[in-house]
């Protein structure tokens, strides 16, 4: 029986780690997984880790050097980076500066976690030298390459891939659901006050036009915690200030996206990846147009999919289908699109073969093969990212230094401290700090800030 693969996932926050899970499961079937939290202002609590759904044992705490002696003793055999881009080209550079030369080390692979739509050319050059950069879609592969073959860089290691979070059981509209809407938020798009009360008041406008309708806002975080970005005007505050306060066929609840979207007819968001889970399960999905159609909110990403629509329409009773050929372009593919034939624009031929759609074909199947002819190499090349002291010196010694590592990646002094040898309580005290640091941190971002933001505008 062959021995299970050891697969380390390091993740920045709660959405991260339900992809880098997710990925790896997909990559090696049959592993061991170990994970690992990198320490910082996201870092997620047991309830957000929890709400994810991955169902594994909670991820140790680590820094960035600290992660790179880890996986040094530990001699994985695939490592997950789920990451923001910094913090991966930290970690490449830190694999590169602990095998320089050809050798037996982990297989790295990153990717993103959702939707691309801002910081393409700067997130992707901060990932190029991993061994497999995802891509979540055709579309996002072509792109990827186009940026990588765009400033001489070798392209090879972006594969194409799905989301490896979309599932969950097609989409039944008969009569056998309530009529329920999920209003699915985001943690900074928008950012401003103004405009997320306008949203949560319309949702709420919804709710009371429709008595008959459960309107459900589906909230990423509780106050004072925090997720990928920063979300400086919970939603949970700015319900408490709804005139007449919310209806009885509104509320305010969490949990996994899945299982909220489950009970669901219509989902409603301004540019959420929770757009994609429903379109795969041909839930009604809106895209809302009431701000705009902008890059700063992300939903311009959605042009062509037959999602946009703004309130006033959903209001008049509209429920968007998605547009089959943009959906096939995204990696996603509803069951019954899958069973109806070639889409317009599309000849037999391409549809028969197509290796895009999530549900007749493995989207994973050329990652994994991919990886498992990494793992059979005896040895492999030196990470090798674009960005080194040649091609970047004024840029990349400031994302190594943000995570304690020196120009040539090696952990700066003291950076890589072994706790191992602490005492329980000094631990204990350690994490209790570290908890109380972020506490103060997210209190001023959330409380403070925007009190001192208004005061500034008198």
């Amino acid at each position: 029986m062959p021995e299970r693969k050891r697969v380390a996932v390091l993740a920045d926050s709660d959405t991260r780690w339900k992809w880098g899970a997710t990925t790896a499961r997909r990559l090696v079937p049959d592993h061991q997984l170990t994970g690992y939290l990198l320490r910082g202002r996201a870092t997620p609590t047991a309830r957000q880790l929890g709400e994810v759904g991955v169902g594994a044992a909670r991820p140790a705490e680590v820094t960035c050097a600290e992660f790179l002696a880890e996986i040094e003793r530990e001699r994985y055999d695939v490592v997950v980076l789920a990451l923001v881009g910094g913090a991966v080209q930290a970690v490449l550079h830190g694999a590169r500066a602990l095998w320089p030369a050809p050798a037996r080390r982990p297989v790295l692979v990153t990717g993103y976690v959702g939707v691309v739509y801002e910081k393409l050319a700067d997130g992707l050059l901060l990932r190029h030298g991993a061994d497999l950069v995802l891509a979540n879609s055709r579309h996002d592969a072509e792109r990827f390459r186009a940026v990588y073959e765009g400033v001489g860089a070798d392209a090879g290691a972006v594969t194409e891939t799905a989301l490896p979070f979309l599932g969950g059981a097609p989409y039944e509209p008969a009569g056998s659901r309530a009529h329920t809407v999920v209003f699915a938020v985001q943690p900074s798009v928008p950012d401003s006050r103004v405009d997320r009360a306008y949203l949560l008041e319309r949702a709420v406008g919804h709710a009371r036009k429709h008595p008959g309708r459960e309107v459900l806002i589906k909230l990423r975080s509780k106050p004072g915690e925090h997720t990928t970005h920063l979300e400086e005007q919970p939603y949970q505050r700015l319900a408490e200030r709804v005139r007449g306060g919310l209806p009885a066929n509104c509320r305010l609840v969490y949990g996994n996206m899945g299982e909220v979207l489950d009970g669901a007819d219509l989902l409603v968001t301004v540019s959420s990846t929770a757009a994609l889970e429903a379109l795969h399960r041909s839930i009604p999905t809106a895209v809302l147009t009431d701000l705009g159609i902008r890059e700063a909110l992300g939903n311009h990403h959605f042009l062509g999919s037959g999602c946009l629509a703004s309130w006033d329409q959903l209001d008049a009773g509209l429920l968007p289908e998605g547009d089959p050929v943009w959906l096939a372009a995204q990696g996603v593919r509803p069951a019954a699109a899958a069973s109806a034939g070639p889409a317009a624009g599309e000849d037999a031929a391409s549809h028969g073969s197509d290796a895009h759609d999530p549900r007749t074909h493995d989207p994973y199947a050329l990652a994994r093969a991919k990886v498992a002819g990494l793992l059979a190499a005896a040895r492999l090349p030196a990470p090798a990212p674009y960005y080194t002291l040649t091609t970047a010196p004024g840029y990349l010694p400031g994302i190594l230094a943000r995570h304690r590592l020196a120009p040539d990646g090696t952990p700066r002094p003291g950076a890589a401290r072994p706790e191992a040898g602490e005492s329980r309580l000094r631990r204990r005290l350690r994490t209790h700090l570290r908890e109380a640091a972020r506490g103060v941190y997210r209190h001023g971002v959330q409380r403070v800030a925007p009190v001192i933001r208004r005061l500034g505008e008198l």
